[in-house]
Order: structure tokens, then C-alpha cells, then sequence
């Protein structure tokens, strides 16, 4: 049974309320330190945790003090050592981005969600796709495109109509957004293997940026995109309420 916990909250008033109740009851020790980390808030501030504490070796349990919640438990103070001792673990990889803006800079970055390619401008964006180094579409003339994995493809992903992955498929999404050539393409699933680069076409024309998992990287050229994994984040889930169950009961809300 876990025996040192990390409370991590987000800034809102309510995360950081049951952050000392939860103190009060449990103890709290740094990061680097705890058996488990619980983070409160809402599925931004889960994936947050995860990028902050990805090198540590210490597992996350997220509670929801935010809104949606996908990612996170039902909040419950009492209990919580036996909860995380009884908990399902799910184990995901990120996406790796290594992107190369108009002016030859690069930039990288993981993204556990998705890595979305969106137009900063009025006029639409031109992507060339290739993957594993095969051109598969010269012109794709769209708001945008993503590749998301499983775990964050009931999130933008979803949005833009692509599909919800199971947990354990090792596969990833393509998925346009407002494509207008080809006329309603919506995408393509890929090997998780897959190595996927954008070629953004007219890029001072019709600028484009990156973004992973919410952060953006302005005027990029092109963007390649791979699964890492050498990086595993270790989620853990209420029994009978785990990822793979959230995955397949979304699909029939």
C-alpha cells in the first residue's frame, strides 16, 4: 500500500481546497520523494503532471477539481490509500514533435493528447503528408490535421470526427480538420510505429503552427511526428473506471 503521497493542484480555489484537506489527512512529501503523486484538478493539469514528473518513478492518480475529467478519478477523501493500492494501471507513451519553423529554427517537444498542425491565418493551410517516408498525399487543403494517440483521442481528436482508439491498440489517428481537398477526408489510422511528417505548402502565404498538447509553435515548414517509446507514463484508475473502459463507454454516451 502506498505510503508516501505527493498532493500537486491546480491554481483554481477548489483544487487547492481539497489539496489541504487531503494534506491534513495524509501527509505530504515532495515529488521526488512520494510512492504515488495525486494531482487535482482537471485534465489539463493531469497532463501538466504527467510532462512535469515524467522522469520521476512515481506513478499518477488524478482526482477531479476541474471540469471534464476524463483523465482523472471522482474526488473522494476518504479511503485514498486503499484506493490507490486496489488501482488499475494504465501505461501510455507520448508523441515526440520535432518541429522546423520558416526561419530554419527547430523546435521539440511530447505531447500525451495529440500534435495538432492548425492554420494561424485567414486563408487555409496546404499539407504534403508523408509517412515512413512515402509521399501518401501531395496536397491536403484544410483548418488543420492532428495525430493523436490513443489515450488523447476522445479529446481534439474527437472533435475533429476522428476515431476513439482503444487503450491498447497500437495504432494512431490522422485526422484533418474542415478538409476542403480532398473534399472531406477525415484521416487515416496509422501504425503506432508510423513516422508521420507535414510539409506546410506557402508557409509566409498561408502560415501555419504546431501545437502539443496546448502549447504552440508559431510558422512552422514542416513537422515530424513519431510515438516515443522509451517514455512510459504510469496512470492509475479506480477499479472498474480505467482508461480502456473510459475508452469504449465514450463511444456510447
Amino acid at each position: 500500500m502506498p505510503q508516501k503521497i505527493s498532493f500537486l493542484a491546480s491554481r483554481t480555489p477548489v483544487a487547492q481546497t481539497a489539496r489541504a484537506a487531503l494534506i491534513g489527512r495524509y501527509g505530504d512529501v515532495a515529488p521526488e520523494e512520494a510512492d504515488v503523486i495525486v494531482a487535482l484538478g482537471g485534465d489539463g493539469f493531469m497532463l501538466h503532471t504527467l510532462h512535469a514528473t515524467q522522469k520521476l518513478r512515481a506513478p499518477v492518480y488524478g482526482m477531479n477539481r476541474g471540469t471534464i475529467g476524463f483523465l482523472m478519478n471522482n474526488y473522494v477523501e476518504g479511503d485514498l490509500r486503499a484506493r490507490l493500492a486496489a488501482a488499475e494501471v494504465a501505461e501510455i507513451n507520448p508523441l515526440s514533435m520535432k518541429a522546423t519553423h520558416v526561419d530554419g529554427r527547430e523546435s521539440r517537444a511530447l505531447a500525451l493528447n495529440e500534435v495538432a498542425l492548425l492554420r494561424q491565418g485567414p486563408q487555409a493551410a496546404k499539407l504534403q503528408i508523408t509517412v515512413d517516408g512515402r509521399l501518401r498525399m501531395q496536397e491536403l487543403v484544410c483548418d488543420g490535421a492532428l495525430v493523436a494517440t490513443p489515450a488523447g483521442s476522445t479529446a481534439y481528436n474527437y472533435s475533429a470526427h476522428g476515431p476513439i482508439l482503444p487503450i491498447g491498440a497500437d495504432v494512431l489517428a490522422l485526422t484533418a480538420m474542415a478538409a476542403f481537398r480532398p473534399r472531406r477526408w477525415r484521416g487515416a489510422l496509422l501504425p503506432k510505429t508510423a513516422v508521420v511528417r507535414f510539409d506546410v505548402g506557402e508557409p509566409e502565404k498561408r502560415p501555419v503552427m504546431a501545437d502539443a498538447d496546448g502549447t504552440s509553435y508559431r510558422d512552422v515548414a514542416s513537422v515530424q511526428i513519431r510515438s516515443e517509446p522509451s517514455i512510459v507514463h504510469t496512470i492509475l484508475f479506480d477499479p472498474g473506471h480505467g482508461l480502456e473502459e473510459r475508452l469504449i463507454s465514450e463511444q456510447f454516451n
